[in-house]
């Protein structure tokens, strides 16, 4: 019988064999698209220095104690065991805050910003302009500008708008202090987000709608689509499915990240009572008023677990088998 199975020194030899030959088909590749890579080479640099380091830093810091000027001292997963059974800030304000304001505002803004955008969309093109203008507008001003707006809407007293038509109507006997009442404070919150979410989002629904082929309405009318609903459904949203991958995983981000919208509208870092407290906010406590940094980046690399598993199930229900 003859022995077909290579010795282990022989195995070895072709294991380095095989590397160095990928090696040099490597290097041989790397020679040949020198070009493309010196044209990536700005992007890949700041991608490196701007995303890659402190995402780094920022795991190796939660597993330490560090308040920003003695020295780093390891402490495990303790920061971890924290965060999810010690911290009743955490796990009855910031967390229960967070996933209600991302479930009304992401899917909320979501589904508003399509809205418009198809509605702007059946306007004749000498208008559409102006209205996709006017809703735009709002994200080009910026927060702080818009929480003037709001702070003056729902300002505490008699003159502020809310209360003033409330109280002409009789639906108040006393003004209501919006904005410090921790009944009220996250609606609020979430109502103005609401209001500020056509963004980038819903710019990239409004040009994916430009682009569906009309010649599909004409094909879905012969084979029994006869009103717009189906013709949302049955051919617009499956032609803009890249536009709307883009603007979900755009607003999984924007809401995930919300924290300052509280701070510019009560004014302060730490809301009453914790109503309108996201887990942002309590990154921004532990860091910078606190100075535990160690605990800070904890919470950061949990919030970035959760964004990636929100953003792979946009990817699940838009994108496409490739992208998956």
């Amino acid at each position: 019988m003859i022995n077909t199975e290579l010795s282990p020194a022989l195995a070895k030899v072709g294991r380095k064999s095989g590397l160095g030959t990928k090696l040099g088909r490597f290097f041989k590749e790397l020679k040949r698209d020198t070009f493309a890579y010196l044209f990536i080479a700005p992007f890949l640099i700041c991608f490196m220095i701007f995303i890659v380091i402190p995402v780094f830093m920022a795991g190796t810091l939660g597993f330490t104690s560090y308040n920003g000027f003695g020295s780093l001292h390891f402490i495990g997963f303790d920061n971890y065991l924290m965060l999810f059974t010690n911290d009743i800030i955490f796990l009855t304000k910031a967390l229960p805050n967070t996933f209600l304001f991302a479930l009304i505002v992401g899917p909320g803004g979501y589904a508003l910003a399509f809205l418009f955008a198809w509605l702007i969309h059946q306007l004749p093109i000498r208008i559409r302009d102006y209205y996709t203008l006017a809703f735009y507008a709002p994200s080009m001003a910026g927060a702080v500008a818009l929480s003037v707006v709001w702070i003056a809407a729902f300002s505490g007293d008699r003159v502020g708008y809310v209360n003033r038509f409330l109280l002409k109507f009789g639906l108040i006997d006393s003004p209501v202090i919006w904005l410090q009442n921790p009944d009220y404070l996250l609606k609020v919150m979430i109502l103005v987000s609401l209001w500020m979410s056509f963004s980038v989002g819903f710019l990239a629904m409004l040009a994916g709608l430009q682009t569906v082929n009309r010649e599909l309405y004409e094909a879905g009318s012969i084979d029994g689509v006869s009103n717009r609903l189906q013709q949302v459904f049955y051919i617009t949203l499956p032609s803009m499915k890249p536009q709307l991958l883009f603007s979900a995983v755009m607003t999984i981000v924007g809401t995930l990240k919300a924290g300052a919208i509280s701070t510019q509208l009560t004014g302060m870092p730490v809301t009453p009572q914790y109503a309108g407290h996201l887990i942002v906010n309590h990154i921004d406590d532990y860091a910078f008023i606190r100075f535990e940094l160690g605990y800070a980046s904890s919470i950061s690399v949990m919030l970035l677990l959760v964004s990636y598993f929100a953003m792979r199930f946009a990817y699940r229900l838009f994108g496409s088998k490739e992208e998956m």
